[in-house]
């Protein structure tokens, strides 16, 4: 039994060092390449997972230090012996050998050495678990290393270094040798005195004889209080010409609907992840995109003139995927309203992959790499469920502390896989406890939206995956069948938290039309009700095996151990 449990864990090790998508993120830390770091998180359960690769036979040491030194650092040391492997959870006091931590809250994963390199994976909480751990947060922190050639832990004059790296909001500055870049933005356009105006400019985007690679998207932004969001979509075949005007008013406009960039209020540039870029060129085809500008002009000022927009960074080394964005939440549409005097009101709005089939021809698992959630002003927190088999398995994305000024497309820290059958489901929390009228789903800024919008791989031709409630079933439901006096019941309602419970457990309850499109406005329309979701506990603090003198064999059943705890 034993035995099999060991082979059990070797194969499971195995396939996690083939596993890429748990991590994505890879840096060198010295500048003559012999120490490589590959990591992946998940904030969601708040573990973190660290590969170190290291040109030596000796033993290798990583840590986080508060100001680049050795004083304060929090330290693994690993390595390999003939009589077994050694790895311990240490911190240091100042420039001496490191002491042994009482609580040994890393948990090696698996350490070899072949061809003079030493490979150590292990994983530790985000949260410092203890007063010599710390706490690894969203700002840069200061990496340091240190190796020897031979196992004998001594002082390290030259084998050492530091470098600062933002490990849960990385974002890698490639430059290709032959990268170039271009521009999709409004030219002078004037900006109109309504305090929602949403502008469309369908374009042409520069022609490419070859398919190129979009590896990094920037905002070009010239009016940062009047610009609230920015879309790119790509346009079905049937669009050939330009066009420029208000969005959602004429039939060629709302053709373009398949999203190829977005950015909200507070964003900043974005990278793709390595092995995918976003195809424009070649046997893409030579499309027209449409760019959405959606002004938020408050003070309703007259004569401001625009010129905001995306900037594309592409190359022609192409990278092993081509990336897209998937559309899915709630339909934006004034179908729905949350209530006032609301501290906490819930929409939902549900992506069955199931149904994708019925739009393309031979549909893949999307491996999704990043997110940007949004909502609008009343908007609080926004998490994207993910279910499979009807059980919840995770979640995709989740802001609990989401903030209108600050939107950002997000990496998920690992590559996650939906398979099609599975379910996305995208809840948004609202606060509308300063309001006295109804907040409708709409266009405006004072409307409101749920919406989720997925980075992924590889790319397909499908626009969106969204769900809206059965408006004849939400009416019947409420006892107004009749349009005229569910919106007037509605208007005149007297809403306290009886009321406004009622209804938001009425819109949970009720079935949803789930709508699918591909990039061409091929429709799916199917009917789904709301899954239940429900919070997954953040993983404990770590609890390594104490590898001081173990050996190999005793250190397979000892991880083999915890493996078992903690999957079956």
């Amino acid at each position: 039994m034993a035995i099999s449990v060991v082979l059990l864990l070797l194969s499971v090790q195995w396939s996690w060092a083939q596993e890429d998508p748990l991590l994505p993120f890879s840096e060198h830390l010295d500048p003559e390449h012999n120490v490589q770091l590959k990591w992946g998180f998940d904030e969601i359960q708040g573990t973190i997972l660290f590969e170190l690769t290291v040109n030596t036979s000796g033993w290798v040491g990583f840590g986080f230090s508060p100001k680049g030194g050795m004083t304060g650092a929090d330290i693994v040391i690993g390595g390999v012996r003939p009589e077994g492997n050694y790895f311990t959870d240490r911190h240091a006091g100042g420039n001496s050998m490191p002491v042994i931590d009482q609580k040994q809250n890393y948990k090696l994963v698996s350490l070899n050495e072949s061809n003079k390199k030493t490979v150590m994976k292990f994983l530790r909480s985000i949260e410092a678990c203890d007063e010599n751990d710390l706490t690894i947060t969203n700002l840069p922190m200061k990496l340091i290393y240190a190796y020897g050639q031979t196992d004998d832990i001594t002082y390290h004059s030259t084998q050492r270094g530091t470098k600062e790296v933002n490990l849960l909001k990385y974002m890698p500055r490639v430059n290709p040798p032959n990268s170039k870049y271009f521009d999709m933005t409004m030219v002078n356009f004037t900006v109109p005195t309504n305090q929602t105006h949403y502008h469309c400019k369908i374009m042409k985007a520069p022609k490419f004889d070859r398919k190129q690679h979009i590896y990094r998207i920037e905002p070009v932004i010239t009016n940062f209080d009047l610009v609230h969001h920015l879309l790119l979509y790509r346009c079905p075949p049937t669009v050939t010409e330009p066009l420029e005007g208000e969005c959602y008013t004429s039939f060629r406009t709302n053709q373009c609907m398949e999203t190829i960039a977005v950015w909200g209020v507070g964003g900043a540039a974005f990278e793709l992840p390595e092995l995918a870029g976003l195809p424009i060129g070649g046997n893409v085809g030579d499309f027209l995109y449409r760019l959405e500008v959606h002004y938020n002009n408050a003070n309703k000022t007259a004569g401001r003139v625009d010129n905001s927009g995306l900037r594309f960074h592409y190359t022609s080394e192409l990278r092993q995927h081509d990336a897209a964005v998937l559309g899915t939440g709630l339909v934006v549409a004034s179908g729905y309203a949350i209530p006032p005097k609301a501290k906490s009101f819930l929409t939902y709005g549900l992506c069955d992959t199931a149904y994708i089939s019925q739009v393309l021809e031979a549909p893949q698992d999307l491996q999704v790499f990043s997110v940007m959630l949004h909502t609008h002003l009343a908007g609080r927190k926004v998490r994207v469920g993910h279910f499979r088999g009807g059980k919840q398995i995770d979640f995709l994305a989740v802001d609990e502390n989401y903030d209108f000024e600050y939107q950002d497309v997000t990496n998920l820290g690992k590559t996650k896989t939906v398979k099609l059958g599975d379910k996305l489901l995208v809840e948004c929390t609202y606060n509308t406890e300063n309001r006295t009228a109804l907040t409708w789903g709409g266009l405006s800024t004072s409307d409101e939206m749920c919406l989720a919008f997925l980075f992924y791989y590889p790319a397909m031709n499908l626009s969106g995956c969204m769900s809206f409630p059965n408006i004849t079933t939400l009416r019947s439901e409420m006892g107004t069948p009749v349009l005229n006096n569910w919106l007037s019941m509605m208007s005149m309602k007297s809403w306290n938290d009886t009321s406004i419970n009622q209804y938001q457990q009425t819109l949970k309850r009720i079935d949803q039309l789930v709508v699918i499109a591909d990039s061409f406005k091929n429709i799916s329309r199917n009917t789904g009700l709301i899954p239940n979701l429900s919070v997954i506990p953040s993983a404990p603090c770590m609890s390594g095996c104490d590898t001081r003198s173990l050996a190999s064999l005793s250190l397979l059943l000892c991880l083999a151990v915890q493996f078992m705890q903690k999957y079956y």
